[in-house]
């Protein structure tokens, strides 16, 4: 062993460098965020000129105020090309193209308008806090982003593999099952995998947002985009590329901005319709009095206010910022949201359904208790833990690891799931049933039946009892204060599935404190239970939250399917709405407050928006409004509602 480690210490050759989408992705991810550090930096460097020279421009012109209307235009030319030239081309571009009515247009006609009736400080003004707003924009976006491209970098770049007398570096995407892959400290973990030699301390924050380290050592599984943090480590790989942990998460992140929520739509619509018409009332405005005035100067100004306070950015940019931001900040502390649609549900939850095992409680069975009949104890978990021997079952884990004898190879046969009752198998040529007492009762075998509030596994051989085991499992540190915190939050009902007895389920039931519990269900009836429940419930949405091992059929038929501590689980991944990285309970009610503070912010900018834009708009028809208000209508508006939008980054108190 010592020989095959002092072979890790070879130079690295990089003969297969990274290729396709992976490499592709993060040259384009490092493109995108230099293209936007670039456009903040250039938005600065058309602000600070261009408010010194629009304040040069006043001073020269209010000091001397002789100046004839063409010199004062030629002054005030100057800060308004370096603001504003860059929107007027743009404005241009998009015009040659068929698109009208957009922001650029609105501000190049209004300012253009406003220089021709000889207001040219306004006509600056209006380009220099159109650039600020921009710039705000630009600002606040990126700090979303920031947070979710944080989860971008988890992708792998290479995987360094032994080929010959050298390790090379190869593309993650032609790595086959079964490979043995070497992962020195500092390296992300390219693909899942199981570590055959080393140990080592691993980064999990970039998928769970827990900072605290965790060991992991020869046997332990390992998942992509973890970070190794302490020492070298082999790991054969369990999973190709496409189907690892890091691929189903960046699919996840990347189709996010694609379910957008009502809200969502219902702002795209509106602005497609709004804008048209203001535009046309602004036309209006200015034709139509001024044939009955006669006073084309100040009905035309009127119309160019008008047409300034309309613009729609406001909302348009906000709202969905306000849910980018809600998305973003969620997947600081390890939640995934698939996307806005599913944040606008969340937050109308008001049934929540909770599997038992691996979402309350811990999932981490241990055996306290065997009651053999005619047998040894020994003998009694040996045979249980035969038939178990191939299921990753947390049941069947604990069963195996109470099993103090060997298993032989070969020993074991005609192994045959029960969905909801356990498992048939041939054991040194003796048929073996391992499972609950509906199996036992369908099979005609007489069994005891213990008042024990935990789960029991029965076992009969060739149609004889044997006896029972029982096995034991605790429930989650934070679980009861979670479900509190549910009702607090606006949940009216809290319902526990499980496929446990009726005693364990009443009594994890009750000491969680759930509204309702349903218990001794096979999967198939959870899938039965909660569309009967989502028929019952009006109003409001259902949540669904389990563990990922076999719950994907529950959470694609809730409103929203919530997975948790599914590192690893790719149906779960795929199959859930919402993912929690790790195994906390209590990030439970943290995804809904995220949601209600998300959605409660999304409104506040659709109503203030409204509300100051119309009160403007009126002030602005009957000539009371001036241009600087105007101004302040759509670029002042924007700047707040922008900074309203980037508090839904803030995450709430969190005791994790």
């Amino acid at each position: 062993m010592a020989q095959e480690f002092s072979k890790n210490k070879k130079p690295v050759k990089k003969t297969e460098p990274p290729s396709g989408d992976g490499k592709r992705a993060v040259k384009k991810g490092g493109k995108k965020k230099k293209k936007r550090a670039l456009k903040i930096n250039k938005d600065l460097l058309v602000i600070l000129p261009g408010s010194a020279l629009l304040i040069a421009a006043m001073a020269v012109t209010n000091t001397y105020g002789h100046l004839n209307m063409w010199l004062k235009l030629a002054i005030f030319l100057v800060p308004y090309l370096v603001c504003g030239a860059e929107v007027l081309l743009e404005a241009g571009e998009k015009l040659f193209r068929g698109e009208l009515l957009d922001e650029d247009f609105l501000m190049s006609v209004a300012s253009i308008g406003a220089l021709c009736l000889g207001e040219y400080a306004e006509a600056v003004a209006v380009m220099l806090f159109f650039r600020i707003g921009e710039a705000f924009e630009e600002r606040a976006e990126d700090k979303s982003r920031r947070s979710i491209s944080r989860l971008m970098d988890i992708r792998p770049d290479y995987a360094c593999v032994e080929q010959g007398n050298q390790i090379v570096k190869v593309d993650p995407k032609r790595i086959r099952v079964g490979t043995e892959i070497i992962v020195s400290p500092g390296e992300k973990i390219p693909l899942d995998g199981v570590i055959t030699y080393g140990s080592t301390t691993v980064d999990t924050s970039s998928l769970t947002g827990e900072s605290m380290p965790r060991r992991a050592r020869a046997g332990d599984s390992v998942t992509s985009g973890c970070v190794n943090i302490s020492g070298l480590i082999r790991v054969r790989v369990t999973s190709i590329f496409s189907e690892s942990t890091v691929s189903k998460i960046l699919k996840l992140v990347e189709d996010s901005a694609a379910n957008k929520s009502e809200q969502e739509k219902f702002i795209t619509s509106f602005a497609r319709v709004y804008t048209p018409v203001v535009v046309g009332f602004a036309l209006l405005l200015g034709v139509v009095p001024s044939l009955i005035t006669g006073d084309w100067a100040e009905w035309i100004r009127r119309a160019l206010i008008f047409l300034v306070i309309s613009c729609p950015c406001a909302l348009v940019i906000s709202v969905p910022l306000t849910f980018f931001s809600g998305i973003g900040g969620a997947s600081r502390v390890g939640i995934l949201i698939k996307g806005s649609n599913y944040i606008e549900s969340l937050s109308n939850a008001n049934i929540v359904v909770l599997d038992k095992t691996g979402t309350v409680t811990q999932g981490s069975f241990s055996v306290t208790h065997t009651e053999p009949v005619g047998v040894s104890s020994d003998t009694l978990l040996f045979f249980a833990a035969c038939a178990e021997c191939y299921s990753n079952h947390p049941i069947a884990l604990s069963l195996r690891r109470a099993c103090k004898e060997r298993i032989e190879p070969g020993c074991v046969s005609d192994v045959r799931e029960i969905p909801g009752r356990g498992i048939s198998a041939t054991v040194y040529d003796r048929k073996l049933l391992v499972g609950n007492e509906k199996l036992m009762r369908t099979n005609n075998i007489r069994c005891l039946n213990p008042e024990v509030n935990a789960t029991v596994v029965h076992v009969a051989a060739d149609g004889d009892y044997m006896g029972y085991i029982v096995i034991d499992d605790r429930i989650k540190k934070g679980a009861k204060e979670s479900v509190k915190a549910l009702h607090g939050l606006g949940v009216e009902k809290t319902v526990m599935l499980t496929g446990d007895n009726g005693a364990t389920g009443r009594a994890v039931a009750y000491a969680l404190g759930v509204n309702d519990v349903m218990t001794e269900l096979l999967p198939q009836d959870k899938v039965t239970a909660v569309k009967e429940l989502m028929r019952e419930n009006s109003g409001g949405k259902l949540v669904f939250v389990g563990d990922g091992v076999n719950d994907a059929p529950v959470i694609v038929n809730a409103d929203v399917g919530i997975a948790m501590g599914v590192m690893g689980s790719d149906a779960a991944i795929e199959a859930a709405h919402v993912v929690l990285m790790d195994d906390d309970i209590r990030k439970l009610p943290l995804s809904i407050t995220i949601a209600k503070r998300t959605m409660r912010i999304a409104r506040q900018n659709v109503w203030f928006s409204l509300a100051v834009k119309l009160i403007v708009l009126i002030l602005g028809a009957f000539g009371i409004a001036n241009m600087w208000m105007a101004v302040f209508a759509d670029v002042g508006v924007l700047i707040l509602a922008l900074l309203n939008a980037a508090r839904a980054m803030i995450i709430p108190e969190y005791d994790g």
